[in-house]
């Protein structure tokens, strides 16, 4: 595109002697673009076909992408504590990034350790990879975890198989390049819309306000016309009577007075059924502010929940796991979604130690299945935006049959289902 500088495929393998390690990108789980510089020559190595590659066998530009994509803050910052770093506990998170990536890039203590926390974290990746014995199967195996949001894990199965070549590795390198700023647009998306409802409460609440006080202000001036209006009458009708009864013949002034008081009468109920029926709508609109007030409040809660509880699945996982330590034996069935966030839900479940089973509420798959799934599972999760109307009463019928507790979820993003996990977790201790 004009005007973007391109960022040029990292050099895979080996590092060019006495080359020093680059900076770190970034502290996030996936590694940001670099400043385009001259693409660095690539050795030529003997082929490896049984040992799976050692991560100081990559070039420091993939160490940035490794680090940064396949561990998270929390996990490498132990590491480091654990090789020795005594800042590493109190250092910020582009500090512990970089000095990973220098860790890395050695064929010491700390890249072995590493090496070794990568592979422990990302065991059933690598023991799936394993089973591919082609350079086409580990990039089929590649292009099925992208799909399915299982990045971390494949990323590092795949970098590291021994059948994987430069080609491959490009590819994953650039994949996962672009895959951080997409995550960079979705995190911007959802801090826009924060801050769009908290503009909306405000201006709700500014307005709620003006109309309590206005309304208010026309009560005040109804009844002090009322009381004003209604002493005058009473001391014309007053002297009215008082001049009747003294003067033997009816004055015909004094009819025309009372003519003219009946008529301002009419014209003063009539006003005040006015201002009656003006009062009733303004309280109609009041209670109908005040329930759109609640539902904002309730809405902001809610998503402020959702954003916690979404932020500690993601920020710390084995925080996440010991949370959740008596769902460890619960088995979840979720019906619907979408098929793009799949991988990102199963992930999330299993970091929570739930078993995480699928059905697409009939759309690819038999409805028939839902019998089984439904007896094997301890509870069932759907969201109401992403599910048939059709396929969401089976499953409720089914739940109530066997007496398994069902959820519906607010919508089909990772937020509702992290709630429901911290929830379940919650329910799970108290019980």
């Amino acid at each position: 595109m004009p005007g973007v500088a391109r960022v040029p495929y990292p050099p895979l393998l080996g590092r060019p002697a006495g080359a020093r390690p680059g900076a770190a990108w970034s502290a996030s789980v996936l590694p940001l673009a670099r400043p385009a510089q001259a693409p660095m020559a690539v050795p030529v190595l003997a082929p490896v076909t049984h040992i799976r590659r050692k991560i100081w066998e990559f070039d420091t530009n993939l160490h940035c992408s490794i680090i940064g994509t396949c561990l998270t803050t929390a996990e490498l910052r132990r590491a480091l504590v654990k090789l020795g770093y005594a800042d590493a506990a109190g250092a910020n998170d582009h500090e512990v990034h970089a000095t990973g990536v220098r860790a890395a890039s050695r064929k010491t203590k700390g890249g072995k350790i590493l090496h070794k926390v990568l592979d422990r974290c990302h065991r059933a990746a690598i023991s799936r990879f394993d089973k591919a014995k082609s350079l086409e199967a580990v990039r089929a195996l590649w292009q099925e975890s992208l799909e399915r949001g299982e990045v971390p894990g494949a990323y590092w199965a795949a970098l590291t198989h021994p059948a994987a070549d430069d080609r491959l590795i490009k590819d994953a390198f650039t994949e996962v390049h672009m895959l951080s700023h997409l995550v960079g647009a979705a995190n911007r998306a959802d801090i826009r819309r924060l801050r769009q409802l908290e503009e909306e409460k405000a201006a709700l609440e500014e307005k709620v306000e003006r109309q309590q006080t206005q309304l208010r202000d026309i009560v005040t001036t109804r009844d002090a016309k009322i009381r004003e209006l209604s002493r005058a009458l009473e001391a014309s009708l007053a002297g009215g009577v008082a001049t009747a009864a003294d003067a033997a013949p009816v004055d015909a002034g004094w009819e025309a007075i009372a003519a003219d008081l009946q008529r301002r009468l009419g014209r003063v109920k009539s006003r005040a059924e006015r201002l009656e029926h003006r009062l009733v709508v303004a309280r109609a609109a009041l209670a109908g502010e005040s329930e759109a007030r609640a539902a904002a409040k309730s809405r902001e809660a809610e998503l402020r929940l959702e954003l916690e509880a979404i932020e500690a699945s993601l920020a710390d996982p084995e925080a996440s796991e010991s949370g959740n330590a008596r769902m460890l034996d619960a088995t979840l069935l979720y019906v619907g979604g979408r098929p793009a966030r799949i991988g990102h839900l199963r992930e999330l479940a299993e970091r929570s130690g739930a078993e995480f089973l699928h059905h697409d509420g009939g759309i690819e798959e038999r409805e028939s299945l839902l019998p089984g799934l439904v007896s094997r599972a301890d509870a069932v999760l759907f969201p109401v935006d992403c599910i048939s109307h059709a396929a969401m009463l089976l499953v409720k019928r089914l739940c109530q049959q066997v007496g398994k507790p069902f959820l519906p979820l607010r919508g089909a993003g990772l937020a509702p289902f992290c709630a429901a996990l911290k929830e379940a977790a919650w329910h799970s201790r108290e019980a």
